[in-house]
């Protein structure tokens, strides 16, 4: 029995200390012990839930005219191949390949509207809201995720705030889970993908490199203990910030490795194979030099939120389609409309469809003509975006195009603005700061307004 010591109190009426009375484990007192303090808060709903964002980055930029916004009426070389179908929202209409999806839009909001788009490969302005170029002049702009861990902190010790399900890549860029930029390493994600293999498109992902079933407790104490001796040394002669971010990011990385909780929360295995099966299961095999479409990650990341983790980045796909766009995306598509379908679904069976929040884009859009090879080349002028979950006012599309979906001509969205969406359901104020490496306050995002028809 684990006891709660501490300098003896009196003064009670009948004589019992407050920590005599929360001992932890065995019967206390009345046959109230701690843990069945806790059961009866979790069955009453106290700390059962937290906010969360699932954010699910299609590198390489998709095609917007072929997935949610098609143009069926516009000229041939504009339209493409694919047909828009009827959704069960009277009116919304998406792509043949999404029949799942289809049947189910009335739980998303569809952004046809994004505006501002960098001209470059990146998931910076997904992660950040922030151009590339104009983070890197401001120090590095933190990612949402990291923004969230300095805010809100952990909801459970042992699970990080934000853990980054990407992978490495071929094109570093598309493997990006965020980065905590002037926030520092106490705020960058857990990230369990990122062991390095070589291929033919250089740097790829690998499996699973978290193995805490190989790591015994003597172990790791002995790795723990040399790391220490060597930071010990390292400290005589350094003492600068990010020595001691390093401290704090080492030290969070043990409290995960001798904890189980994450871990299991990754091994999908111990799902319901039924459930399993909805979300299908996909490989880790890179996609060329971009990330694979590994439908695992999306219930992974369901059962990450589960276990108390507040944001959690993945990578799906290869969408830069400058040749065969139709050929490829006709097997790529159908994956997205399985995996996302399912972790919708699960997460309104669960109870979870307000307090998780989803988000599904890329870096910018694809031209509305297509080339000679059958291909969409980068259309930084509109992008797209699903939106999930979060007590959104969802079944919507806001914005529109021209009829090229060219050109947005209603109700231009901002990548900010969606920001400022996901900070509102995450209960932070958009207009809050956070100080950057030289103690200036840095505003989070500078379009601060929520997208108006979602709240």
């Amino acid at each position: 029995m684990l006891s709660l010591f501490g300098p003896a109190r009196t003064g009670y009426c009948d004589g019992v200390t407050r920590r005599d009375f929360l001992r932890i484990g065995g019967l206390a007192l009345g046959g109230l012990s701690l843990p069945a303090l806790l059961r009866a808060e979790s069955q009453a709903g106290i700390r059962h839930s937290h906010k969360a964002v699932i954010m699910i980055f299609l590198a390489g930029g998709p095609p917007h005219q072929d997935m949610f916004d098609l143009k069926p009426d516009a000229p041939e070389g504009i339209r493409g191949e694919f047909r828009p179908i009827p959704t069960n929202v009277p009116g919304l209409n998406i792509c043949e390949h999404m029949p799942r999806l289809a049947g189910m839009m009335d739980r998303f909001a569809v952004i046809r509207s994004i505006v501002g788009a960098g001209p470059d490969h990146s998931a910076g302005q997904c992660l950040t809201g922030y151009k590339d170029m104009i983070s890197k002049a401001q120090g590095g702009r933190p990612s949402l995720g990291s923004v969230v861990s300095r805010l809100k902190g952990p909801v459970h010790p042992d699970v990080p705030t934000f853990v980054g399900l990407s992978p490495r890549t071929g094109e570093p860029r598309w493997g990006n889970p965020g980065e905590p930029g002037y926030l520092g390493l106490p705020h960058a994600p857990f990230t369990p993908f990122r062991a390095e293999s070589k291929g033919k498109y250089g740097t790829g992902g690998a499996g699973l490199s978290l193995d805490v079933a190989a790591l015994d407790p003597a172990r790791l104490a002995s790795r723990r203990s040399l790391l220490g001796q060597l930071d010990g040394f390292r400290r005589e002669f350094d003492h600068d910030d990010a020595v001691r971010g390093l401290d704090s990011f080492s030290q969070r990385a043990f409290e995960v490795l001798t904890s189980r909780r994450v871990y299991e929360a990754l091994d999908v295995t111990k799902e319901d194979p039924r459930i399993r099966a909805r979300y299908g299961i996909g490989d880790m095999k890179p996609e060329q030099d971009g990330p694979p479409c590994c439908m695992d990650h999306f219930l992974m990341a369901r059962r990450l939120v589960e276990a108390g983790a507040r944001v959690v980045t993945i990578s799906f796909g290869r969408w830069d389609t400058h040749r065969n766009n139709f050929s490829t995306n006709r097997h790529r598509i159908p994956k997205l409309d399985m995996a996302l379908s399912a972790l919708v679904e699960d997460l309104h069976r669960r109870g979870l469809d307000r307090d998780v929040s989803v988000v599904v884009w890329g870096e910018f859009g694809r031209t509305p003509l297509v080339n000679k090879d059958a291909g969409r080349d980068h259309w930084p002028a509109v992008n797209c975006a699903l939106l999930a979950g979060g007590g959104l006012r969802t079944g919507q599309f806001v914005g529109a195009t021209d009829r090229q979906a060219a050109y947005v001509v209603d109700r231009p969205v901002s990548f900010q603005s969606v920001f400022a969406t996901l900070y509102r359901h995450l209960g932070i104020d958009p207009a809050t700061t956070v100080a950057d490496r030289g103690g200036r306050p840095m505003t989070l995002i500078d379009d601060r307004e929520p997208i108006r028809e979602l709240m």
